[in-house]
């Protein structure tokens, strides 16, 4: 088990580059199998959950060439329905080879996915697509996903719920459905938008990807592309919580800044300064924060996936703010390690009440999730004297040389595998100062 240690107390500074969209990317590697040309990928992050998902296809069938380090090459013309990759169960991705498989195959069984535990993602609303293109879907003995159909055939489906997951996966198993599937009360996120921008590049027909309706009128087969994915807007978001936490001075690189706004809008609120430019942001904190209430939501609200790294920046701030949690039930595990190191918060069902307080103390802590652990780091980063952070291989799920790209900024921080490299790394930042 790999951890962190973090010697807190530097502000960050300098330069970073923003990754591929992580969430994205999951889509689209699962939709580059939905044609028997060849797809390249590029801008793709090298993370965890994406190289297991190319595990796993290229354990279906598909060739898989990673032509470097952020660019993939695909051909999913030998792949098979069924997918046997016991890694799948760990990540929550893996439930687009479903959408994608059902749309090309019209069968298709995929493990029950799991990923972080952060409170119940349940899957009725893709079983729920899936049944009106007329599948039949079954959950299966020992966690098996199966849907199959004799024929696929447009519908109009309302989700009950805004579900990302579930636009995502049906509007893969729409696009090769014939007739005309309209999909109400989607998600509007821009991973969402940016897979269907990838199947149109690869001949699709979806309209209103970013809206509340998206329009799909199937096509008997899809062809060959090359497509970047978009910047990661969570990544970009934790650098820039992190910078306003250090008060640190930080211009943030390769990312589309209205994807950022709900971010801006809440450090701007607070006290911090933002500048946009083209792709880029530069965020510049000199001063303690004041305080602020948030509330997730579906985007364009201010995203879940920001919630950890904003409650720690807010654990620092002047003032009582609180944070309203309205789309996972589980996400303040974390608040207990915060708390260990100094923090006053108190969690009352999905609500956090943050006490600002003027430090932290070092210590050891644990990561429970990917977003979480982020946010851990963070406080290591501003925390007084040494702080380990374990079971940092949940951040790697979603953060490319995470630790690599904060020690570029200033960071003293070391990625350990045992007791003892962490004994030296902590007398090796002693002695460094």
């Amino acid at each position: 088990m790999s951890k962190y240690v973090i010697k807190g107390g530097k502000p960050l500074a300098g330069d970073v580059i923003i990754n591929g969209a992580k969430n994205a990317a999951l889509g689209i590697v699962a939709a580059a199998i939905m044609t028997d040309e060849p797809v390249t990928i590029e801008n793709l992050p090298d993370v965890w959950d994406i190289n297991v998902m190319l595990d796993a296809i290229r354990n279906m069938g598909a060739i898989v060439d990673r032509i470097d380090k952020h660019t993939v090459r695909i051909v999913g013309s030998m792949c098979r329905s069924i997918v046997e990759d016991e890694n799948m169960r760990r990540m929550r991705g893996s439930y687009y080879l479903l959408g994608a498989l059902l749309g090309k195959y019209k069968q298709a069984q995929v493990p029950l996915p799991g990923g972080c535990n952060i409170g119940s993602r349940p899957v009725e609303q893709h079983i729920k697509g899936f049944r009106q293109l007329g599948a039949k879907v079954e959950i299966t003995y020992g966690g098996i996903f199966t849907a199959e159909a004799t024929e696929l055939k447009g519908s109009h489906i309302f989700f009950d719920i805004v579900s990302v997951g579930a636009t995502i996966n049906v509007m893969l198993a729409a696009s090769l459905t014939p007739g005309m599937t309209i999909l109400e009360n989607v998600a509007k996120e821009p991973h969402i938008v940016d897979v269907a921008n990838f199947l149109n590049s690869m001949g699709a027909n979806i309209k209103g990807a970013g809206t509340d309706v998206i329009k799909i009128r199937g096509v008997e087969k899809l062809h060959g592309s090359t497509y970047a994915v978009i910047p990661d807007q969570i990544e970009a978001g934790t650098f820039m919580m992190a910078a306003a936490a250090t008060k640190g001075d930080l211009l943030i690189k390769n990312v589309i800044p209205k994807h950022l706004e709900a971010i801006t809008a809440k450090l701007t609120e607070i006290g911090a300064e933002v500048i946009e430019n083209d792709d880029s942001v530069r965020v510049v904190a000199t001063e303690r924060l004041t305080s602020a209430q948030i509330k997730t939501f579906a985007y364009p609200g201010f995203p879940t996936d920001m919630q950890p790294q904003m409650t720690t920046l807010l654990a620092l701030s002047n003032g009582t703010s609180t944070v309203t949690e309205n789309i996972f039930d589980n996400r303040f595990k974390y608040v207990d390690e915060l708390t260990r190191m100094g923090a006053s918060i108190k969690v009352e069902g999905n609500i956090a009440i943050i006490t600002g307080v003027s430090k932290l103390t070092g210590a050891t802590i644990c990561s429970p999730d990917l977003r979480a652990g982020a946010a851990l780091v963070i406080a290591g980063l501003v925390a007084e004297g040494f702080s380990t952070v374990e079971q940092v291989e949940y951040i790697e799920r979603g953060y490319e040389e995470f630790e690599v790209k904060l020690k570029s900024l200033g960071a003293q921080i070391e990625k350990v595998s045992d007791d003892e490299d962490e004994d030296r790394v902590a007398r090796k930042m002693s002695f460094a100062g």
